[in-house]
């Protein structure tokens, strides 16, 4: 039977590639749809996933990663003290604002954690050195979105709220898709970056019976005499606490300690750090909505385009159905038949639309910085969906063959 579902489907070349094509977007945007979540996903808790921290302590508020309160600096020798503490250490990130050279603005992710400590990891350096941010002033940018920020080589010059930066190197495999540019830099140096502003002053004049009022933006510091940065004090701020537990510590208990040495703080785990973030992204924004939409909507449009194939393939061929009962053939092998076909279609579409899809995360990953993350257990879960939509389309094919007569041979 096995044949005459090969010759059914390949009779047609031209029909039997439409079909595919329409196959291949289906499973192509599922696909692409289901990896942009994973990679999403993923990517928000990326700093998170790859530290060497098995605690991180921030505020009772901390809503995920970048949602939170600040916490007094002075908790990093609390919890140093804290028994089952090996190594703390600080971490600081907040959102702020980047001026290029050109005059040009945009928001980016301060990130200070101490470049000769060893719980933080700042990613894979492409360029530059993270020793490098002892210097005053200095940063080194996640390079997925460098061309957002206007740098384009270490060496290149801006501000950070009304401070100066120079760029000493680039890292990559940081980013978040759902965050500002990743900017990494020393404890003293965020903390300096973070604590400048502007100061406004407002002037007003009557003119022609209105009154006329205009802000001017002055920088704090003089650009001329910009002062050290300097190391923090107790009473300075920072986001979180990075805890390494000294061996065979029960997390779970230390996590307790730690809450009762640090007031108004909330200890987490690095697994369930992650997955508050991520659950965050995922189900309180709305984007996991909105991708799996996307992705039911490819599946329903596969399911069509495969349902109208084969319901064409058997109006075509209903008298060659019809002599298989005639000669006394089951319903049941009739059925094998166009499930042989939806089986062969699901096949062949679903292989190159994973291998497009693999290519096209690649190229996300180096050109972008976005991740379309595929994994083995997603690619499997897509060929059972690809199968499931195409046996699914076949069962409105089958409905035309149960009603066949088999007296319709005999008919001109």
């Amino acid at each position: 039977m096995a044949s005459v579902a090969r010759k059914n489907l390949f009779e047609d070349i031209p029909r039997f590639l439409v079909a595919q094509a329409g196959i291949m977007f289906a499973v192509s945007l599922v696909t692409i749809q289901t990896g942009i979540l994973n990679g999403f996903s993923r990517s928000t808790s990326t700093l998170v996933d790859g530290s060497r921290a098995d605690i991180w302590v921030g505020a009772q508020e901390m809503v995920n990663l970048q949602l939170t309160l600040p916490i007094p600096a002075g908790m990093v020798q609390q919890a140093q003290a804290v028994e089952g503490v090996a190594v703390a250490e600080a971490m600081i990130t907040r959102t702020t604002t980047w001026r290029s050279p050109s005059g040009d603005i945009s928001t980016v992710q301060i990130i200070g954690f101490d470049p000769a400590g060893s719980l933080f990891n700042y990613g894979n350096l492409s360029e530059g050195r993270v020793e490098d941010l002892q210097q005053p002033y200095t940063v080194i940018p996640d390079q997925a979105n460098r061309a957002s920020i206007h740098v384009s080589q270490v060496g290149d010059r801006a501000n950070i709220g009304s401070l100066p930066t120079r760029v000493v190197g680039f890292t990559r495999g940081t980013q978040s898709i759902a965050s500002s540019t990743y900017v990494f830099t020393s404890l003293k140096n965020a903390n300096a970056y973070l604590n400048s502003a502007y100061t406004s002053t407002t002037s007003c004049r009557l003119q022609d019976g209105q009154l006329i009022c205009s802000n001017l933006f002055e920088r704090t510091i003089n650009p001329d005499a910009v002062p050290e940065p300097r190391p923090l004090s107790p009473t300075d701020v920072i986001t979180y606490v990075l805890v390494k537990a000294e061996p065979g510590t029960d997390l779970e208990a230390l996590k307790r300690r730690l809450e009762q040495a640090l007031p108004n703080t909330k200890a987490y785990t690095k697994e369930e750090m992650s997955n508050l973030t991520q659950r965050y992204w995922v189900q309180r924004t709305g984007i996991g909505f909105v991708l799996g939409l996307g992705a039911t909507v490819g599946v329903i449009v596969g399911m069509v385009i495969v349902g109208q194939i084969l319901y064409s393939s058997v109006a075509d061929h209903i008298r060659e159905f019809g002599t298989l009962k005639a000669m006394g053939a089951s319903d049941w092998v009739i059925y094998r038949i166009i499930i042989e076909q939806a089986l062969w279609m699901a096949i062949l579409g679903y292989i190159p639309s994973v291998a497009l899809c693999l290519g096209l995360g690649a190229w996300t990953f180096a050109t972008q910085g976005i991740t379309i993350l595929i994994t083995p257990v997603t690619a499997i879960g897509i060929l059972g969906i690809t199968v499931g939509m195409c046996v699914t389309s076949a069962l409105f094919a089958i409905q035309k063959v149960t009603h066949v007569d088999p007296a319709i041979v005999f008919k001109a």
